[in-house]
C-alpha cells in the first residue's frame, strides 16, 4: 500500500509546485466580510518545539493570532477529529493540542471547529460550500513522514474544492498587512484530484493508529490510563467543589494515574528496567506539585528572573516524564466531557512551567543536599501539603509517602554533564550617544534626546569617527566630477544633439499622442494656452463690450443659424427613411434617430425629431398590440421620447403637442399622467383598453426604464472647492499626456511647453512645462532634491489620483511624504476609501502645521521668500492663501450597475440576475449595517419590493411603499433618477427595520429568496484571448453562407465609393500597429484585433497595452480579456465586465476599480457585470465587502533620514527645507493621534542618524558626507546599497573585476556572472519557501536556488549586521520604555492576566531568581524559554509598535519556523545565463509578467550603480566602472531581446 501511496503524493506535490506559489500580501481586503480558515494542527506545528516552554508557546500562537486579528481579519480555526491519533507517538504534542483546543474557546472568542471528522468528511465539504472560505493556513512539514503526507493530502484536497492555500512557512508581518506564500487553486487541481483517489491514501494513513505505547521495555496501555483516568475524576469531584484552579486540578489527576499507571508497568514488566522506581516517581510528583503551587503564587515578572537551566532530564526520568504526557492529554480530554463540573479554566495556558520544575529539582538534588536549606514559605507550604495529601487520598490503598520530605531518595534527574546554568557570551549594547549638532534634530526629538546619555567628546566612540570631506550635491568630493541625482539620471528624450532624425521622431510622439488623446476624449476643441500676465484673482470690474466683441457675437450668430437651417434640411431628408427604418426593424430605426439627435446641436430641430419619434412609436406600439405582442420595450421608446420632450424642450412645446402627449399616456394606460398633464385627456378609455401596459406608471418606469431616467448632471461649478469644475481626468502618465496633447495647444515663449513627464524610464520636459505628469516616486525625488527647490515652489496645484494607494503595503510612505510636503491646493481623488473622514482630519492637521511654517519663514529676515515679494510683477493681485481641507462625497455613479451570475446546467449556458440583498445576511446587517456603495437599480428596488411584500403579507408600510402610492411617485410623468434613489434608500431602511422588530426570519428568506444558482471555470488571459479568437472562427466557418463570397464582392464594391474615410481608418490603424511593430507579440496582438478581440495585461510592454487600449476606446476591438491591469485608473470603459476565475487579488478594493469599467458614460445607460467559475459566497463577500481603510505603514528607514538630513543642509532655501523636513518627520499617518509611536518614531530617527554618522554618512553638525549620493540614489533598495558601500570601502569590487588580460577593456564571462551573483544576493532577493527544495524539477535550463555569497563578500555583510544589531538593539533597549508593562504581563489576544503580587515571603523563591539576568527589553513570557536582553531580536515587546522588519539587516540565510532555510530565488542569474523568460517561468516559479517586472527593475538598478560608479571615479577607465557598464549593457541586450 505504501508504493502508491508515495506515487500519488509526489504526483500532488509536483502538481502544486508547478503552478507558481507567491509571496503576497493576505490580508488586500477582507475588513467586515472575507475570512479565512487556519488548520489548527499546522499553528501547533509552526510554533511547538522541544525547547519551548508550555505558556511561551501558548503567548507565541496568541500574538500570531492577534496580528490578524488587529488587522482586521477574519478567521476560523478548524481542529480535524482524526489527525488527533496522528500524536500519541509524541505525548507533549497531544497534550499541548488538547489545551489549545480547549483554551481558545474558553478563554478567547474565536471560532474554533472540532466537529470535523476529516477533510473529506461530508459535513467539511458542505462547510467549504457554505462559506467559502478566502484561503487555508496548512502547513507543508510534519513531526512524521506520515502526518506530512496527509498534509499534502490536506492540501490537494482544499485546492481541488477551489480554496486557495496558504503555507505556515515563511510568513512575516509588518504595521498594515501580513504576508505569506500562496497557493492559488487553479483547474488543473481539480482535475489531478479527480484522477487520483487520494481517498485511499488518507484512510491508509488513519489504519497506522496503535493503542498500546512502549517505553524503554515498560509497556503502556493507553485504554488503561483514560479508564482510571475517569474513575479517579469521580472521587475528585467529591472531594473538590466547583471552581477550583484548572492547574491543581490537573496537577493532582496526573500525580495520581501517573503514579497508578507506571506501578502496574513495573509489576509487569519481564525484564529489569533503568527507569526510575516508584518512589522516585513519587519523589518527582511532589516537585512537580510543588512547582504547580510556584505558579500560584509566583507572577510573572518573578518567574521571568528564574536561573536558566540547560541541563536535560536523565534517561531514567523520561518513560516516566512521557507516561504522565499522555495521562495530561487523557485528563484534559475527560475533563471537558464533564460538563457537570464547573471548573476555572482562565489558567490553561499555564498548566506547566518546566524550567521552574529543573531549577526545584537542581535545589533539591545537589544545592539542598549540599547544605543550602530554604525556607519555602507558610503559604507555599501550606498548599503544596495540601495537593500532596489530596494525592494521597486518592491513591487509597497505594502509599506515595508523606509532603515531606520532598525527595525521599537520592537519584539525580537532571544530567550533569554540561553546565548547568546558562550563560550569555553576548554582551547588552550600551546606550551612549555621539552628540549631533543640529536645529533640526533638536527641534523634532530634544525631549527624547535629553532623557539619554550623550558621549563626551573626547570618548573614543566620538574621536574614532571616520572623517571624510563633506558631500556637496553638485560636484563629488572625491573626483570633482558634476554629480547628478535622480532626475538627471533619468533617460531625456532631449538628450543628445537636435538632428533631424531626432526631431522627426519627437513629432512622431507628439502626433501619436495626440492620437492617443482622440482615443480617450474624441476631437474635442483645443484650447489655447498663451503666456501671458494674468491676476491671480479676476478683477470684478465689468468693462463694456468692445467693437470687435460685438461683431463677433453677430457672426457667431449668424454662423448658429445657418447651422440650424443645415440641420433642418438633414432632417427633412432623413426622416423619411428614419420613420419606416422605425416601423419595419424597430430597434435599428431607434438607434437611427439616436444617432441623429447625438450629432444635432439646434434644439428646434431636435424637437421635432422627437415629436416625428414619438408619433411613429405610437403607431408601432398600436400595431405591435393590435397583434397580441407582449414586447414592451416599444411602450419604453414611447415613454422615453415623452421624457425627453417635457425636460428637454418643455419651453417648445404648445398645447398641441401637450394634448398629443396626453393621448400618448392614456394609450399606455397611465391615466392620471394624462389626465394631470391635460384637462382634455379624459374621456371614455374603452376604445384603447387594449394598448395599455397593464401597470402603473410608477412601476412601469422603475421596472422598465430605469436606465433612462434622467440623472442631475452639474456643469456648474462645485461650491465646496472654489475655481475647481469637476472633469474626467485620469492620473496614469500616457493618459494624461494624450489628453493634454489632444486638449491643448501652444503659443508659449521658446523653451516653454505645456506638458512634461516623468517616470523612472524617461523624462520629457519636466523643468519647463505647465503641466507634469509623474508617478508619486518621481515627485518625491524633485520635492527632496535640495537644488530644484526653486522648481518645487512654482507648483500651484496638484492631483492625486487613485490616492487610497496610501493604504498600500507598497509604495505607501512615499504618498504620505507628498501629502505630508505639498504646500499647494491639491485634489486628492479615489472612489475606495472607507475611512475618508480620518484621511481629512489628519491631511488638516498638516496644513495648520503649514499655516504656522509659513508664517515663521516669512517673517524670517533672511528668508528667499521675502527677497522674492518683492521682485514679483506688481500687477498680480495677492491671494489670501487656504489652509482648510475639505471632504467632498459623491456615493453615486452615473449609470447603474446589474451583477449577473453565470452556470453551466446541462450543458446550458445560463444567466442569472444577481440582487445586490442576495450578499447580505442578517448578522452582516446586525453588526456592520447596509455596505455604504450598495446600490441597487430601479428595478431591483421593485424587486426588493416585491420580495418584502410575499415575505410579509402584513407589513405595515406595504400600501405606502407601493410604488404607485410612493410619495415622489405618485402622479409624476417624468421619475428621476434622484426619485428612484429616495425610494431606494426608504426600503433599506425598512429592511434594516425589520431586524428591529424582531422579523430576522423573514429578513433571511428575502434575501434568500434573491440568490441565484452556482457558477464554473475557463483560463488564463491571454489563453482565453486565443481560445475566443479561434472559436469564432470556427463558428465563422460551420455558417458561413454559400453565397458568402459574393457579398464580399458586393461589399467591397461599396467601400470602394467611401474610399476617403476607409484610406483615413487604415492609416490609423497602420500608425497604432506601427508602434508595436518590434515587439515579441506583436503578430498575436495584430491577429486577435482582426476578429475584434485583445487581451491587457501587466507583462505586456507599455506599448502593447496603449494599442489594446486605444483600438478597444476606437470600437475596433471589442471583446477585453484582461488581468488587474485595468484596476488603476485606465480610461477603457466598456458595457460589460466579466470577473472569470478566483484570485488572491480578486478583493474588494479591486472589484470595485474593475466593476467601475462597466457603463460607459454618454453610450451605455446601465452597466453590467458578469461572474464566471466564481463561487456564490465569494460572489457575496465582494459585492457586500467595504473598501480597507486607510492606515499608516512604519515611515521611516535610515535612507530616507539621509535623504531628509541632505535637504536640509543643502538646500538652496534652508527655512523651507527645514519645514519641509520636520513635515515628514512630525505628520506620519502611523504617528496620528497615537503618542507611543510618535515618540517611538523620534527614538527611531535618533539611532539612525547615530548608525549614519558612526559609518560616515553625516558628520556631527548633520552635513551629509562621503557616499551619501550612491546611497540615496539607491535608497528604495535598503539594507542593500549600504551594504554595496561596504564593499566598494573594502575593495571587494576591484578584487573581483579583474580582466581577461592587462590592460584590456574586457571582462570574461566568469568575472560577469560573479557580479551578476553578488548584486542578485543583495537586490534581487525573492525567498522561495524551504520545502520548494524538495521540488525543484530534475532537468531544467536554470539553477533556481541562489548560491551564497563569496566568503570575503559573506565576511563583510556580517560585519554590517553585527553594526545594525548593536544600534538597531540600542533603540530596541530605549524604546521599550514606550512598552505598556500592564498589557506585557497579559496574554495578548485572551488577556489573561499574570500580574499578582510578588511573592516575597519565600526564601527558596527569592533563591531561584537570577539577579544579574536582564529582561527588560524582552517579552516576560518568552523568559521562561530563557530569552534575555541580548536575544532583543528574538522577543520584541509586542506594544511599542516595533517589527523586527523594521531594523535594516541583510540576512545571508532565512530559516522559517521550523528552522528550515528559505533559498533565494535564483532567477536575475538564471535569465543571465540562459536569457530565457520561458525557463524563468517554467524552473523559477514565477509567471511571466512578475519576471520580466522583476528583470527589468535589476537591469535599471545595475545601470544606476554603474552610473553612480562613473560619478564617484576620477578613473574613467577604473576596472570596476568599466565592469558594470559592460554588465549593464549585456544585461540590458538580453531583457531587450526577449
Amino acid at each position: 500500500m505504501s508504493r502508491p501511496l508515495h506515487f500519488h503524493l509526489c504526483k500532488i506535490m509536483l502538481i502544486l509546485f508547478l503552478f507558481s506559489f507567491r509571496y503576497v500580501s493576505l490580508l488586500n481586503d477582507f475588513v467586515e466580510s472575507e475570512f479565512f480558515v487556519i488548520d489548527g494542527d499546522s499553528l501547533l506545528l509552526k510554533y511547538l518545539c522541544k525547547k519551548r516552554q508550555y505558556l511561551p508557546f501558548f503567548y507565541l500562537v496568541e500574538c500570531f493570532l492577534l496580528d490578524f486579528t488587529q488587522k482586521g481579519a477574519k478567521y476560523v480555526i478548524v481542529f480535524f477529529k482524526d489527525v488527533e491519533q496522528m500524536y500519541f507517538s509524541y505525548p507533549n504534542f497531544l497534550f499541548h493540542r488538547t489545551a489549545l483546543i480547549q483554551h481558545l474557546k474558553c478563554n478567547t472568542d474565536i471560532v474554533i471547529h472540532t466537529e470535523f471528522s476529516n477533510c473529506f468528511s461530508p459535513e467539511w465539504l458542505i462547510f467549504l460550500k457554505e462559506s467559502y472560505p478566502y484561503f487555508v493556513i496548512i502547513s507543508d512539514i510534519g513531526l512524521t513522514s506520515l502526518q506530512e503526507d496527509y498534509l499534502h493530502i490536506f492540501i490537494a484536497h482544499t485546492l481541488s474544492k477551489k480554496i486557495s492555500v496558504v503555507l505556515t512557512s515563511g510568513q512575516e508581518s509588518d504595521a498594515l498587512t501580513v504576508y505569506g506564500y500562496y497557493v492559488q487553486n487553479v483547474y488543473e487541481h481539480r482535475l489531478f484530484f479527480q484522477q487520483v483517489n487520494c481517498n485511499t491514501s488518507y484512510l491508509w494513513i488513519l489504519s497506522r493508529k496503535n493503542n498500546t505505547a512502549y517505553l524503554y521495555n515498560l509497556k503502556l496501555s493507553l485504554r488503561n490510563i483514560q479508564e482510571e483516568v475517569c474513575r479517579t475524576i469521580l472521587l475528585l469531584k467529591h472531594l473538590w467543589p466547583e471552581g477550583s484552579d484548572i492547574r491543581c486540578i490537573v496537577c493532582v489527576l496526573t500525580c495520581i494515574v501517573g503514579l497508578k499507571m507506571y506501578s502496574n508497568m513495573l509489576e509487569n514488566a519481564k525484564e529489569k528496567s533503568e527507569s526510575l522506581t516508584l518512589e522516585e516517581a513519587a519523589d518527582l510528583c511532589r516537585l512537580q506539585c510543588l512547582s504547580v503551587v510556584f505558579l500560584l503564587h509566583l507572577p510573572l515578572s518573578q518567574r521571568a528572573r528564574i536561573r536558566i537551566i540547560n541541563s536535560c532530564w536523565t534517561k531514567q526520568v523520561l518513560p516516566f516524564i512521557i507516561m504522565q504526557q499522555h495521562c495530561d492529554y487523557f485528563v484534559l480530554k475527560q475533563l471537558n466531557d464533564e460538563s457537570d463540573w464547573k471548573l476555572d479554566l482562565t489558567h490553561l495556558p499555564d498548566l506547566r512551567d518546566n524550567s521552574l520544575l529543573k531549577n526545584l529539582s537542581h535545589y533539591y538534588e545537589i544545592e539542598y543536599c549540599s547544605g543550602l536549606h530554604f525556607e519555602l514559605g507558610k503559604e507555599i507550604k501550606c498548599e503544596y501539603q495540601y495537593l500532596w495529601n489530596t494525592v494521597t487520598k486518592l491513591a487509597a490503598s497505594c502509599d506515595f509517602g508523606d509532603a515531606f520530605p520532598v525527595r525521599t531518595t537520592s537519584q539525580l534527574f537532571l544530567e550533569q554533564k554540561q553546565m548547568v546554568f546558562k550563560e550569555s557570551k553576548e554582551e547588552i549594547p550600551s546606550i551612549g550617544l555621539i552628540p549631533v549638532k543640529s536645529d533640526l534634530v533638536e527641534d523634532y526629538a530634544g525631549a527624547v534626546l535629553a532623557d539619554l546619555p550623550i558621549l563626551s567628546s573626547n570618548n573614543p566612540a566620538v574621536t574614532s569617527l571616520i572623517k571624510q570631506t563633506e558631500f556637496d550635491e553638485l560636484r563629488h568630493w572625491h573626483s570633482g566630477k558634476p554629480l547628478s541625482d535622480d532626475y538627471d539620471r533619468t533617460k531625456c528624450s532631449n538628450d543628445g544633439k537636435k538632428h533631424k532624425i531626432y526631431l522627426r521622431g519627437i513629432q512622431k510622439l507628439q502626433s501619436y499622442y495626440r492620437l492617443y488623446g482622440r482615443s480617450l476624449e474624441g476631437n474635442i476643441s483645443k484650447t489655447i494656452v498663451t503666456q501671458v500676465d494674468v491676476p491671480l484673482v479676476p478683477t470684478r470690474t465689468k468693462t463694456a463690450k468692445s467693437k470687435a466683441e460685438i461683431i463677433a457675437e453677430e457672426n457667431q450668430k449668424r454662423l448658429e443659424a445657418k447651422e440650424e437651417k443645415k440641420e433642418q434640411e438633414q432632417w427633412s431628408a432623413l426622416s423619411v427613411s428614419i420613420e419606416r427604418e422605425i416601423k419595419e426593424n424597430f430597434t435599428y430605426g431607434i438607434n437611427r434617430l439616436e444617432n441623429f439627435l447625438k450629432t444635432c446641436q439646434s434644439n428646434s430641430v431636435k424637437f421635432t425629431a422627437e415629436m416625428a419619434g414619438l408619433n411613429v412609436c405610437l403607431e408601432v406600439w398600436k400595431e405591435h398590440c393590435r397583434n397580441q405582442g407582449i414586447d414592451l420595450s416599444i411602450a419604453v421608446q414611447v415613454m422615453r421620447r415623452i421624457h425627453i420632450l417635457l425636460e428637454k424642450h418643455k419651453e417648445l412645446l404648445k398645447k398641441p403637442h401637450v394634448q398629443k402627449l396626453s393621448r400618448c399616456l392614456k394609450y399606455l394606460g397611465f391615466e392620471n399622467l394624462a389626465c394631470s398633464l391635460s384637462s382634455l385627456a379624459q374621456g371614455d378609455i374603452t376604445k384603447i383598453a387594449k394598448y395599455t401596459t397593464e401597470m402603473g406608471a410608477a412601476r412601469f418606469q422603475l421596472q422598465y426604464m430605469g436606465c433612462y431616467l434622467f440623472r442631475e448632471e452639474r456643469k456648474d461649478p462645485d461650491p465646496r472647492i472654489q475655481h475647481f469644475i469637476p472633469d474626467t481626468w485620469q492620473a496614469l502618465v500616457n493618459q494624461v499626456m494624450g489628453t493634454i496633447y489632444n486638449r491643448f495647444t501652444k503659443t508659449l515663449p521658446h523653451g516653454l511647453v505645456v506638458g512634461g513627464t516623468f517616470t523612472r524610464d524617461y523624462r520629457h520636459d519636466t523643468l519647463n512645462c505647465q503641466i507634469l505628469v509623474t508617478v508619486p516616486q518621481c515627485l518625491e525625488i524633485l520635492l527632496l532634491s535640495p537644488h530644484r527647490q526653486d522648481w518645487v515652489k512654482r507648483i500651484r496645484y496638484v492631483i492625486f489620483d487613485e490616492v487610497h494607494c496610501l493604504g498600500g503595503e507598497i509604495g505607501a510612505e512615499v504618498w504620505e511624504h507628498l501629502l505630508v510636503m505639498i504646500r499647494c491646493p491639491f485634489l486628492a481623488l479615489s472612489a475606495t476609501i472607507s475611512n475618508p473622514e480620518h484621511l481629512t482630519e489628519w491631511l488638516q492637521s498638516v496644513k495648520r502645521y503649514w499655516q504656522l511654517a509659513e508664517s515663521t519663514i516669512e517673517e524670517s529676515p533672511g528668508s528667499s521668500t521675502t527677497a522674492r515679494k518683492c521682485t514679483r510683477k506688481q500687477k498680480l493681485q495677492k491671494t489670501k492663501k487656504s489652509y482648510r481641507v475639505r471632504l467632498v462625497l459623491h456615493g453615486e455613479r452615473y449609470n447603474d450597475l446589474e451583477k449577473y451570475v453565470c452556470s453551466l446546467k446541462d450543458n446550458d449556458f445560463i444567466i442569472d440576475h444577481y440582487h445586490p440583498c442576495a450578499a447580505l445576511t442578517v448578522s452582516h446587517i446586525e453588526n456592520y449595517g447596509l455596505p455604504l456603495d450598495i446600490a441597487f437599480s430601479p428595478r431591483e428596488s421593485i424587486q426588493l419590493y416585491d420580495m418584502m411584500a410575499k415575505v410579509w403579507e402584513e407589513w405595515p408600510r406595504l400600501q405606502e411603499l407601493d410604488p404607485e402610492e410612493f410619495t415622489s411617485f405618485k402622479n409624476k410623468i417624468v421619475i428621476t433618477k434622484a426619485d428612484a434613489k429616495n425610494y431606494e434608500q426608504e426600503l433599506k431602511k425598512e429592511l434594516i427595520n425589520w431586524i428591529t422588530l424582531g422579523q430576522r426570519e423573514k429578513v433571511t428568506k428575502n434575501v434568500r429568496s434573491m440568490s441565484p444558482s452556482e457558477a464554473f471555470n475557463i483560463h488564463s488571459v491571454e489563453r482565453t484571448a486565443i481560445d475566443t479568437f479561434y472559436n469564432l472562427m470556427k463558428k465563422q466557418r460551420s455558417e458561413r453562407d454559400p453565397n458568402t463570397e459574393k457579398k464580399i464582392k458586393s461589399l467591397t464594391d461599396k467601400l470602394r465609393k467611401t474610399n476617403k474615410t476607409l484610406g483615413k481608418c487604415l492609416a490609423i490603424l497602420m500608425e497604432i500597429f506601427h508602434r508595436i511593430r518590434s515587439q515579441r507579440k506583436s503578430f498575436l496582438l495584430r491577429m486577435l484585433a482582426q476578429k475584434g478581440i485583445g487581451y491587457h495585461h501587466a507583462s505586456m510592454s507599455y506599448k502593447e497595452r496603449q494599442v489594446v487600449e486605444m483600438l478597444f476606446r476606437m470600437g475596433y476591438i471589442r471583446v477585453v480579456t484582461a488581468t488587474g491591469s485595468l484596476a488603476l485608473g485606465i480610461n477603457m470603459p466598456c458595457k460589460s465586465v466579466v470577473f472569470s476565475e478566483d484570485s488572491v487579488y480578486l478583493d474588494a478594493l479591486n472589484y470595485r476599480q474593475m466593476s467601475g469599467r462597466a457603463g460607459r458614460r454618454g453610450q451605455d445607460m446601465i452597466g453590467s457585470v458578469f461572474f464566471y467559475d466564481i463561487p456564490l459566497p465569494k460572489v457575496e463577500k465582494l459585492i457586500k465587502s467595504n473598501v480597507p481603510q486607510l492606515k499608516g505603514q512604519f515611515p521611516l528607514s535610515i535612507s530616507l533620514v539621509l535623504r531628509l538630513m541632505l535637504l536640509a543642509a543643502k538646500a538652496d532655501d534652508k527655512a523651507d527645507a527645514r519645514a519641509k523636513v520636520l513635515s515628514v518627520l512630525k505628520h506620519s499617518l502611523l504617528s496620528f493621534k497615537q503618542k507611543q509611536n510618535t515618540e517611538m518614531l523620534k527614538v527611531y530617527f535618533i539611532f539612525s542618524l547615530q548608525f549614519l554618522v558612526k559609518e560616515g554618512y553625516l558628520d556631527q553638525e548633520g552635513n551629509p558626507m562621503g557616499f551619501t549620493g550612491l546611497v540615496t540614489h539607491l535608497h528604495y533598495h535598503e539594507p542593500s546599497n549600504f551594504v554595496l558601500v561596504s564593499f566598494l570601502v573594502k575593495g571587494l569590487f576591484h578584487k573581483l573585476c579583474q580582466p581577461v588580460e592587462n590592460g584590456s577593456t574586457v571582462f570574461s564571462e566568469d568575472v560577469m556572472e560573479q557580479l551578476v551573483l553578488v548584486l542578485a544576493n543583495l537586490f534581487g532577493r525573492r525567498y522561495l519557501p524551504a520545502c520548494a527544495t524538495k521540488f525543484r524539477r530534475t532537468s531544467c535550463q536554470s539553477k533556481v536556488f541562489l548560491e551564497d555569497l563569496p566568503e570575503e563578500f559573506a565576511a563583510a555583510v556580517h560585519e554590517y549586521n553585527c553594526k545594525i544589531k548593536k544600534n538597531f538593539g540600542c533603540f530596541l533597549l530605549t524604546v521599550a520604555k514606550l512598552a505598556d508593562m500592564e498589557q506585557e504581563y497579559q496574554l495578548p489576544l485572551s488577556r489573561i492576566d499574570f500580574t499578582h503580587k510578588e511573592c516575597d515571603n519565600s526564601e527558596l523563591t527569592s533563591h531561584l531568581m537570577n539577579s544579574t539576568k536582564s529582561i527588560a527589553s524582552v517579552s516576560p513570557f518568552t523568559c521562561l524559554s530563557g530569552t534575555i536582553d541580548q536575544d532583543l531580536f528574538d522577543a520584541v515587546l509586542h506594544t511599542i509598535g516595533v517589527n523586527v522588519r523594521n531594523a535594516p539587516l541583510c540576512w545571508l540565510e532565512k530559516y522559517d519556523n521550523q528552522g528550515r532555510r528559505m533559498p533565494l530565488n535564483a532567477y536575475a542569474l538564471d535569465f543571465f545565463k540562459h536569457g530565457s523568460l520561458i525557463a524563468l517561468t517554467t524552473d523559477n516559479w514565477l509567471n511571466e509578467g512578475d519576471a520580466y517586472n522583476l528583470l527589468k527593475d535589476f537591469s535599471l538598478l545595475i545601470k544606476a550603480i554603474g552610473t553612480s560608479l562613473g560619478e564617484l571615479c576620477d578613473d574613467p577607465n577604473d576596472n570596476v566602472v568599466l565592469a558594470f557598464q559592460q554588465l549593464s549593457k549585456s544585461y540590458s541586450a538580453k531583457l531587450v531581446n526577449k
